[in-house]
């Protein structure tokens, strides 16, 4: 018994010693056990063992975004210009009635000869080519009998007006500088809903101003009469940012700054940029000939109504004449109200919207074959378009 009892002792106390040098050696060789482990095969086999827990999925990779947008702005911020668009404007001096009820019905009465004096708007502006021509809003040069263009290096220009158009709002000037520094201009097929965008202008005449935001929606109409749409931010856009570039994280241009919906609104966040799709098209064309020239079918149009008798499924996409101009290239062609048009050209319709941007992309007298149904029945007619009359200019926000 005492023998026994001996040999046990012996055991416990060598058992103790090797756990002891283990301990010490795996705190001089924190990888001498898995080199070991390795060296006889058992690699991992202590992860072999079934789990009982609900299998997960490979976690995805996460895009993460850039701690800072610094080299975006650095690469797009020399192209961004201040514009000071000055004009000489009438004006008389008014008396104030005393009565707050009749000044807030009339104002004032004018007292004394009308005078002259001279404003100054401010905007800003974005250098496309290297002719120096600079793209801005026409809502910041109109009527200006005089136009200065600060640039970011601090040279100043006397700019020229080159063409307007009223309908987008965009204007193009000319400066004549040497080596001016052109923007890079993004694919417009690669402009999503949620990128991440920065406005980059001259905020109230604080000169180049940042801010930062996300592209909150694309194709947006802001008039239900013109063809263009607009790409809505929430990059803060203020007085003096018209004109100037809504870049992507890359430092490429995407739009053009134009409006906002203020405050005065009850709406917070949402500005507009001219696509820059839409600006390339009409610079080139106010370059060109000094105007933007529109293919028009002389009709309007709505969203299609679904009824029993339409033919149509009710998800259906296309255009529902509303009123035929008389006189115009769609009833010369035989358009008809209440129509649905499906096609133009080799193009599938989406929505009105749409049919409007596709005709207004063709030149005045081209033909085109435009189909769809009347009264649930295939139709087709050949419409030789007009160039598209005046229409009214979309509705001047903030900005």
């Amino acid at each position: 018994m005492k023998h026994a009892a001996g040999t046990l002792a012996f055991i416990a106390r060598f058992v103790v010693l090797g756990l002891a040098a283990a301990f010490v050696i795996s705190l001089l060789w924190p990888g001498v056990g898995e080199r070991l482990r390795s060296g006889i095969g058992l690699t991992g086999a202590h992860s072999a063992a079934p789990s009982t827990s609900m299998s997960q999925a490979p976690a995805l990779p996460r895009q993460a975004g850039p701690v800072s947008y610094a080299d975006a702005v650095a690469k797009a911020a020399p192209s961004v210009v201040n514009i000071y668009a000055n004009k000489i404007v009438t004006a008389r001096a008014m008396q104030m009635y005393s009565d707050p009820v009749l000044r807030r019905l009339f104002g004032g009465i004018p007292t004394g000869p009308a005078y002259q004096k001279r404003e100054q708007s401010l905007g800003s502006g974005v250098i496309v080519n290297n002719q120096g021509y600079v793209l801005t809003n026409n809502h910041v040069i109109s009527n200006a009998d005089d136009i200065q263009v600060l640039l970011y290096d601090g040279r100043v220009a006397k700019a020229k007006v080159v063409g307007a158009d009223d309908e987008t709002d965009l204007a193009v000037l000319k400066i004549d500088v040497a080596n001016p520094p052109v923007i890079q201009i993004a694919d417009e097929k690669h402009i999503r809903t949620g990128d991440v965008v920065l406005a980059i202008g001259n905020p109230f005449g604080l000169t180049q101003t940042v801010t930062m935001g996300i592209i909150s929606a694309i194709g947006r109409q802001l008039s239900s009469t013109s063809p263009e749409d607009f790409v809505q931010t929430d990059a803060a856009i203020n007085l003096g940012n018209s004109g100037g570039a809504l870049i992507n994280t890359e430092g490429e241009l995407v739009g053009i700054n134009t409006s906002l919906i203020g405050k005065a609104a009850n709406a917070e966040g949402i500005g507009f940029a001219i696509p820059v799709g839409t600006a390339k098209r009409v610079l080139e064309q106010l370059i060109d000939t000094g105007h933007v020239v529109r293919g028009w079918m002389g009709a309007d149009y709505g969203f299609v109504a679904i009824s029993a008798d339409s033919g149509l499924p009710a998800a259906a996409r296309g255009a529902q004449v509303t009123d035929v101009y008389p006189g115009g290239p769609a009833a010369q062609a035989g358009i008809q109200a209440h129509d649905i048009l499906l096609r133009i050209g080799s193009e599938d319709i989406v929505d009105p919207a749409d049919l409007r941007r596709h005709e207004s992309a063709l030149k005045p007298g081209s033909k085109v074959q435009v189909s769809g149904l009347r009264n649930g029945a295939p139709f087709s007619a050949e419409v030789t378009l007009a160039q598209r009359p005046p229409m009214t200019p979309t509705a001047s926000l903030d900005g």
